[in-house]
């Protein structure tokens, strides 16, 4: 789309029309957008159309015109960013946080914004605020969470891509949710302009192809020099990764988790399909599981650096926040500063024994990307009468293998290798050692290849 707007073939004006017309006509069903301002929208693309027409195309990005959504939990000057949540103000910001300003430098035309739940906390996109977002490939499911407004708008077709953030998963849930392309970048490769929860989370972007996202990914890893710490930079651009030999790999497949949960028979599936397909490309796959962290050390020092998740928000009052993030938000409060910097000291020493095999034993881990199946719209709720906890509990099984990459750091990425019997995606999941994208992008390249997710019809929401 981008060279296509660049040559002159495809108006910018007339990509962000289709854009708009498709959110007009899906999102009734998913509701994945969350907040528009369409007159904005279309001056900037006709901005770029005439700086086309005028041959000033030098100072264009290399996105120029193609339409961007941005997840709500990510300020956009001029835009309100409610967080989900009841107690966000509506009042619109002054400036774009750091990553939508990289996404705008690169030319993309800012048409709205994304669905997410309150703060980002669950695995499910369902808010008081917002409501529920749906799966498109069966609306009576989540596209997951917390970028499920992100996902379902990429995979109903809406636009080809749409940023995204990952504190436990939320890049890739949704990506195998909803049958996307979805990277977890090494930690401090994408700067947010201030770190948060350990700098274990990060943004991103959600995206059909490889090549989109390597290429997207490259403009948002854009050095940052305000940032206190940064990743190691690529050997070259992560786009011309795609394409690129990654040689006779040593692949690790773990069925197991962390938490001991059972696997469901078409997430094993897919990464036995996986692995097959990995030998016939010439990698060597090794079935031998890997030393998860225990379990109950990890989830304690996790869950007290999770409790932490709001602060900087301004909000209005905590008796307007959900139960979950109610409870949460006391309990960091409640939690002494020795007590979090033990959390932290503990998780980075766990951390450290979990990546010592990687590049060593094997060069490639191979995963399940959830351990469910889609689950249905509304049941992250239940039990939350009882226990204001239960939301996250519920979501366990859904971010039983990604959450352990973001405490490492590690990139990570999630394929959509798999459609299973309910007509629901299934992914998989590769973690790769930290800073090591490349090798991530080189094999997931192969494999879209090999399994032709990039040409599957976009579903239709009903």
């Amino acid at each position: 789309m981008a060279r296509a707007i660049r040559a002159g073939e495809l108006g910018a004006a007339e990509a962000l029309e289709a854009t708009l017309t498709a959110i007009d006509e899906r999102d009734p069903v998913l509701n994945a957008v969350c907040f528009r301002d369409d007159d904005t929208a279309r001056a900037s693309a006709r901005a770029v159309d005439d700086a086309i027409a005028a041959g000033r195309v030098d100072g264009l990005g290399p996105f120029a015109g193609v339409p961007m959504l941005v997840k709500d939990l990510n300020d956009v000057a001029g835009w309100p960013t409610t967080l989900g949540s009841r107690a966000a103000s509506d009042e619109p910001k002054v400036a774009d946080s750091l990553p939508v300003a990289r996404l705008r430098g690169a030319g993309f035309v800012m048409a709205g914004k994304t669905t997410t739940p309150e703060f980002g906390t669950i695995s499910c996109t369902e808010s008081e605020r917002l409501g529920a977002t749906r799966n498109p490939w069966n609306p009576d499911h989540t596209p997951g969470g917390s970028s499920g407004g992100a996902g379902a708008a990429v995979a109903s077709g809406m636009l080809p891509a749409a940023h995204a953030s990952d504190g436990g998963g939320s890049i890739r849930i949704p990506a195998s949710c909803n049958g996307l392309v979805g990277l977890k970048a090494s930690r401090h490769r994408i700067s947010g302009g201030t770190t948060k929860m350990i700098a274990a989370s990060t943004q991103g972007i959600l995206t059909r192809t490889v090549a989109d996202q390597a290429a997207i990914v490259d403009v948002m890893s854009a050095f940052d020099p305000g940032a206190w710490e940064h990743a190691a930079p690529f050997a070259r651009p992560l786009a011309d990764e795609v394409g690129a030999d990654p040689g006779s790999l040593r692949v690790r497949v773990a069925l197991s988790n962390a938490v001991g949960l059972e696997l469901a028979p078409e997430c094993r599936t897919a990464v036995e399909r996986t692995a097959e397909v990995l030998e016939e490309l010439g990698h060597h796959v090794e079935w031998d599981e890997v030393t998860w962290p225990d379990a109950g050390d990890f989830l304690v020092g996790f869950l007290t650096v999770w409790s932490t998740i709001s602060a900087g928000y301004e909000l209005s009052s905590n008796d307007l926040l959900e139960p979950q993030n109610r409870a949460s938000r006391a309990a960091a409060r409640a939690t002494d500063a020795i007590t979090y910097t033990e959390s932290v000291t503990m998780l980075q020493r766990v951390s450290r024994r979990f990546v010592e095999p990687f590049g060593r034993d094997f060069d490639l881990l191979l995963t399940p990307g959830m351990a469910i199946e889609p689950p249905e719209v509304g049941s992250i709720w239940a039990g939350v009468e009882d226990d204001p906890n239960a939301p996250l509990t519920n979501a366990t099984p859904m971010a039983a293998y990604t959450v352990v990459f973001n405490v490492t750091g590690q990139p990570a990425i999630s394929l959509p290798v798999h459609m299973a019997a309910s007509g629901l995606p299934v992914g998989v999941q590769f973690a790769a050692p930290l800073y090591d994208e490349a090798t991530l992008i080189r094999v997931a390249a192969q494999l879209e290849a090999a399994f032709g997710w990039a040409d599957r019809p976009v579903p239709t929401p009903t």
